[in-house]
């Protein structure tokens, strides 16, 4: 599932008639147990509207909006690589709607107005009045040494920036590159006002461990394209930071490790297969270990329990989902994309063909699934790679992550890894390794620990112990 963050995507533009001018700012709230200002930006040229969406909170500008429409006084538009839609009436100057996301709806009105929540497009600035505080966030002056830096994926033909972080005093230091989750992150995997690579950098540096963390491509400043990107292009990418970091004087190259959070985790596990990388270690942080269908079909299910819907309701989805999955796989994009009608027909259960919202819908949810993270973790089979791992690993999980289920995925990475293998499973912690209730993850917004000071203190000493 795609977390809750607002993300970069591609941008496609829409054709529609104005019964109003729309153009401009839209200012609403969206309160996903957290309250998330956003800002819809509608231009139109040449009689084209478009549209971009912020999320100040988050340090979000500029999303592309794939498709936006306003006719009959209702204004509709979605954000595709998102699993983003909204539908609204305009009422009295506002429009009045419903925000929905990976099977999630949630309220959110739209005015001119710009809220007293502190929704800002003009300077990005961070409402402190609604942002739940972020107690762990480390404040300078830091004490160690902090150098933003570049370095080169050959392969890709692009440049990557980030962070090296080293201890003040010393030398030969062992070393963690930090791989994200999925969706474009930035070197800090900000998501909901939280930075946990900030805070996971920042506590294993302190205690004597450097770190690089850097932003994913095409994120903020690295280059090259995030939309057309597939695992192994994050894996290229993760390579390139372990070879910049075997340039690094300060670093002791046979002390080098890859910490991975969710489909980073399972990128550590592809570079760890590969000896020719030479980690030292590898620290899973609920890394898939199961095919990524299966997975993201498990999700689905625990998600919805959670949500309490219906087994039926689940049942249906599921079997939708499970079609959509398969034209996925079975056919390249172009051909999707080419045959988009057929195909949401195909998919569309017998109770719902010749209905046209449906057949719309469906589009989007298979539109949602093509995209080439989604793809290539569909097809992404962690066996083989898993099997040729020799090097020690750590594999976490909380014991409420509803997106990575705990007791599969750690059963199999001890299963297969050929290495040393410490698994824990933490009580109470959801899939970002808080503190929880339910896990679902519109907690993780309203909860203000980043991660658990236990899961800080374990990989820290894990490292330690195991490059003595």
């Amino acid at each position: 599932m795609k977390r809750i963050i607002l993300l970069t995507i591609s941008l496609l533009l829409a054709y529609s008639a104005f019964s109003q001018d729309i153009t401009g700012a839209w200012y609403g709230v969206l309160n996903v147990g957290t309250k998330l200002p956003l800002v819809l930006n509608i231009s139109e040229k040449d009689g084209v509207r478009s549209a971009t969406l912020d999320s100040p909170t988050q340090g979000a500008k500029g999303i592309p909006v794939t498709a936006v429409s306003f006719e009959n006084e209702k204004l509709t538009f979605s954000i595709s690589n998102l699993g983003v839609e909204y539908e609204g009436v305009w009422q009295n100057d506002s429009i009045i709607g419903t925000f929905k996301q990976n099977g999630m709806s949630f309220p959110l009105s739209l005015s001119r107005t710009e809220n007293k929540d502190g929704a800002n497009s003009r300077n990005g600035a961070r409402p402190v009045s609604t942002a739940p505080a972020r107690p762990q966030d480390p404040t300078p002056p830091y004490p160690y040494h902090s150098e933003d830096v570049k370095f080169e994926n050959k392969a890709a033909g692009i440049t990557l920036a980030g962070t090296l972080t080293l201890p003040q005093e010393g030398k030969d230091f062992p070393v963690a590159a930090l791989v994200t989750g999925s969706g474009p992150q930035n070197r800090n995997e900000e998501l909901l006002n939280h930075r946990p690579f900030l805070v996971l950098s920042d506590y294993l540096t302190r205690n004597g461990i450097a770190v690089l963390r850097y932003d994913d491509r095409g994120v903020a400043e690295s280059g090259g394209s995030f939309s057309t990107a597939t695992i192994d292009d994050f894996a290229s990418d993760a390579a390139a930071a372990v070879n910049y970091l075997k340039t690094r004087k300060e670093i002791n190259p046979k002390k080098i490790g890859v910490i991975g959070h969710s489909e980073g985790g399972t990128i550590a596990f592809m570079l760890a297969s590969n000896k020719n990388n030479g980690l030292a270690y590898i620290v899973s942080m609920a890394g898939m270990a199961i095919p990524g269908d299966s997975l993201l079909r498990m999700q689905r299910y625990l998600l919805s329990k959670a949500m309490g819907i219906s087994d039926e309701d689940i049942t249906k989805t599921q079997e939708v989902m499970d079609d959509i999955t398969a034209v996925v796989k079975k056919y390249p994009t172009e051909f999707i994309l080419q045959n988009m009608d057929s195909l949401a027909t195909e998919v569309s259960p017998d109770s719902l063909k010749g209905n046209a919202n449906a057949k719309a819908s469906f589009q989007q949810m298979i539109r949602q699934t093509m995209t080439s993270e989604i793809k290539s973790l569909i097809n992404c089979n962690p066996t083989e790679v898993l099997a040729k791992i020799k090097c020690p690993v750590l594999a976490l999980n909380g014991e409420k992550d509803l997106q990575v289920p705990p007791d599969i995925n750690l059963d199999r990475i001890k299963a297969l890894v050929k290495g040393k293998v410490t698994a824990k499973k933490y009580p109470n912690l959801n899939h970002l390794f808080q503190h929880c209730a339910t896990g679902l993850p519109t907690e993780y917004g309203n909860i203000e620990e980043t991660l658990s000071p236990e899961v800080l203190s374990n990989i820290s000493e894990w490292i330690k112990k195991t490059l003595k």
